[in-house]
Order: structure tokens, then sequence, then C-alpha cells
């Protein structure tokens, strides 16, 4: 292997832990269970949908 050829790794994905890891005071939070159960209820709403056009 080259010796100036990046492997990746940890260190390519340290820029990215460090930019998840901050806290922006202005950030919407939604809890985690909130965006499940609207994802199903929207899962379970189309499914509905589509049975009535059919």
């Amino acid at each position: 292997m080259d010796k100036g050829q990046n492997t990746g790794g940890l260190m390519s994905s340290a820029g990215l832990v460090r930019y998840f890891d901050s806290e922006d005071s202005n950030a919407i939070r939604i809890d985690p269970k909130t965006v499940i159960a609207f994802g199903v209820l929207l899962g379970v709403l189309v499914q509905l949908l589509t049975l009535a056009v059919s």
C-alpha cells in the first residue's frame, strides 16, 4: 500500500463524531418515539387510502 494513501477508518470519521456530539441550542428536539409513532400513523393512513381508492 502507498504511504500517502489514506486508509480511512477512525481518523476519517473523527470530524463527523465531533460535529454530531455538539448540541445546538436552537435545534428542534423531537422524541424518537414521536417520530416512530408518526411514521406508523402515516403508513396506516396510506394503507387506508389505498383500500378506499381500489
